[in-house]
């Protein structure tokens, strides 16, 4: 980190997390100094680019090759009506210039995939993602790996969210779930519906792993499952192991993605 240059601007908008001895001017400098990829500008991802922008961090950068559509708006905080039809990225990116002139954000409209996932990923010092497909979510997994980047996970149905933290060194999503579930066999939000809520709160705890991992403070969840059920109001923690045979993270790890269907099962066969 260069020496601290907070302006009187910065020291009046960042004064809450300054005072807080576990942040403090540094921190908020190495915030400012730091970049999060945010995959997906969807239900997870509108909070945690918001919370993300709010709190200073540096640069943005939202990948999504979709348009905002008006049922997004129930749970999509980010877009507004005047955004249908917009690329979501863009109207993404226009946000976070609204909310806070400190951050730079970058518009990627483009799905991740395997031919662009590791350019990506390695532009950034974390990656949450707000994906909402299980090709992608293992893509993010095993391409952030390779490139030793942290993620910050989340999912939801219905009204049950889960988060949790892959860093470098710790067990990763195909720890996890070594599977992919059969295509059709989880539905999605436009066929079972979403409490609107529901993203929000998981999708700031993933806004808040990051946070964490940028100022290297805290406990992140490595290792640890984060279940919350909305409609009884609880949360429980279920910790898992690395699996010593896991192909991406185990003993004998793969050295690249070629080769993986992400389209169909994202099974890593053995050699």
């Amino acid at each position: 980190m260069t020496g601290l240059s907070l302006d009187a601007t910065q020291l009046d908008r960042y004064s809450r997390h300054i005072i807080l001895e576990e942040v403090g001017p540094a921190g908020q400098q190495a915030l400012l100094e730091g970049s999060a990829l945010v995959v997906g500008a969807g239900g997870l991802g509108s909070p945690a680019i918001q919370y993300l922008a709010a709190a200073g961090v540096g640069r943005i950068g939202v990948a999504d090759d979709d348009a905002v559509e008006r049922s997004n708006l129930q749970r999509q905080i980010i877009h507004a009506d005047a955004d249908v039809g917009k690329p979501k990225a863009v109207s993404a990116a226009e946000y976070v210039e609204r909310l806070n002139p400190d951050v730079d954000v970058d518009a990627h409209e483009t799905r991740v995939e395997p031919h662009n996932a590791e350019a990506l990923i390695a532009d950034y010092d974390v990656v949450v993602d707000a994906s909402d497909n299980f090709g992608t979510r293992y893509l993010v997994n095993d391409v952030a790996r390779l490139t030793d980047t942290p993620v910050a996970h989340g999912s939801i149905y219905k009204f049950e969210g889960q988060a949790t933290t892959l860093v470098p060194g710790g067990p990763c999503y195909r720890c996890l779930f070594p599977e992919a579930p059969e295509p059709g066999e989880v539905p999605d939000c436009a066929t079972t519906g979403v409490l609107g809520v529901l993203p929000g709160t998981v999708g700031c705890v993933q806004a808040t792993e990051a946070v964490k991992l940028l100022l290297e403070a805290g406990e992140v969840l490595d290792g640890r499952l984060l279940f919350y059920d909305a409609m009884d109001m609880t949360f429980e923690t279920v910790p898992y192991r690395q699996n010593p045979d896991c192909p991406v993270c185990g003993d004998d790890p793969i050295e690249s993605i070629e080769g993986i269907d992400y389209a169909a099962g994202c099974g890593i066969s053995a050699d």
